[in-house]
């Protein structure tokens, strides 16, 4: 079915379903029930060109994918990204994935800008100082952050309380009695990396205790360099007695040192791991089950999908500001400290 058809069979004109299928406000609401309703029953798809003429839109939201870093399996991205879609695909908006080399995405967000291929872009894993915000600000392409850093030119952001949470995980292991706690983090550069340091520090701070700097370590978030780190870790001595770790793909490598260090999880090592929520990395599951910092990085991409075309239908940028708060739930990787 065409359009002409449907506005025929509706007794409308062209001009009105149009603008009803694109969301104009001077459509009533019952008009727009009625136009929607009949398209689904018909079959209708509009016509992907005539719907970006009419509207001046691209239906498309831009995603730069540098190609020396894998992401296609790292599991915190494919977890985002299918959250983003489930929001984005009710509105039949597209994501462009645009490849870039060397680090530098520059070229990139030029290219979607000048090209008007998208109606905005979706910014991840900001570094402490990221020189992107002032770029797609001049450049005038509208974006959000998941996640946050130190810049001065206003722009929408949603984050998580990393420091929170890694403050409440660790004065939780504090009042079980551990004192030397190594902490296994995400690479130093990125904000959230920074900010669970802080937290983690902070809370040692307000005990009037001095963290071991031989036990604070980071790196990519990977089953391997936390294998690494914490088998470093344990090779000390006295070693640390309890762990708090980045994330979950981490925290089997480190759970891996824990056994081949011939130690048990829970009683002689306690842990907490930043779980994102991954539907096949479940820690009730695992054996003895994960303490955890909590927070759904699905629900993120979501909601970050949400606010983006809240930008584009021009909500001002400065004032989208989220801070999410963490759940800590203490599962049976954690215990007492042990006796030496």
């Amino acid at each position: 079915m065409k359009l002409k058809d449907l506005a025929q069979h509706l007794g409308l004109s062209q001009t009105t379903v149009s603008r009803a299928l694109n969301g104009y406000p001077e459509v009533n609401e019952e008009t727009r029930r009625r136009v929607l309703d009949a398209a689904r029953r018909h079959g209708y798809q509009p016509n992907a060109n005539a719907r970006r003429l009419a509207t001046g839109r691209a239906n498309a939201i831009g995603i730069v994918l540098p190609t020396d870093w894998n992401m296609l399996i790292d599991p915190h991205y494919m977890e985002f990204q299918a959250g983003l879609g489930e929001t984005l695909m009710a509105d039949e908006i597209d994501i462009v994935l645009s490849p870039s080399r060397g680090g530098d995405e520059t070229a990139n967000y030029q290219r979607m800008a000048v090209g008007s291929r998208v109606d905005g872009v979706v910014l991840s894993s900001p570094l402490i100082a990221d020189g992107r915000i002032r770029l797609l600000t001049e450049l005038g392409l509208p974006f959000i952050l998941h996640g946050r850093t130190e810049s001065e030119v206003p722009h929408a952001w949603i984050d998580i309380d990393n420091e929170g949470a890694f403050r409440h995980a660790t004065k939780h292991l504090l009042d079980l009695g551990h004192r030397r706690i190594g902490l296994i983090n995400g690479e130093p550069r990125f904000t959230f990396a920074r900010d669970r340091e802080i937290g983690f520090r902070s809370a040692l701070a307000a005990r009037d205790i001095t963290p071991e700097e031989l036990f604070i370590a980071g790196g990519v978030m990977s089953d391997e360099v936390g294998f690494r780190i914490a088998e470093r870790f344990l090779s000390e001595r006295p070693r640390p007695t309890a762990l708090l770790v980045s994330s979950m793909m981490m925290s089997l490598g480190a759970f891996r040192a824990i056994r081949a260090a011939g130690l048990e999880l829970g009683r002689d090592v306690s842990m907490i791991a930043h779980d994102d929520v991954f539907p096949f990395l479940n820690p009730d599951s695992m054996v003895p089950t994960m303490s955890t910092t909590r927070s759904s990085i699905r629900a993120a991409g979501k909601r970050v999908g949400e606010l983006l075309m809240e930008i584009v239908e021009g909500r001002a940028p400065e004032t989208i500001h989220e801070l999410w708060p963490v759940e800590l739930v203490i599962r049976a990787s954690t215990g007492p400290v042990p006796s030496d």
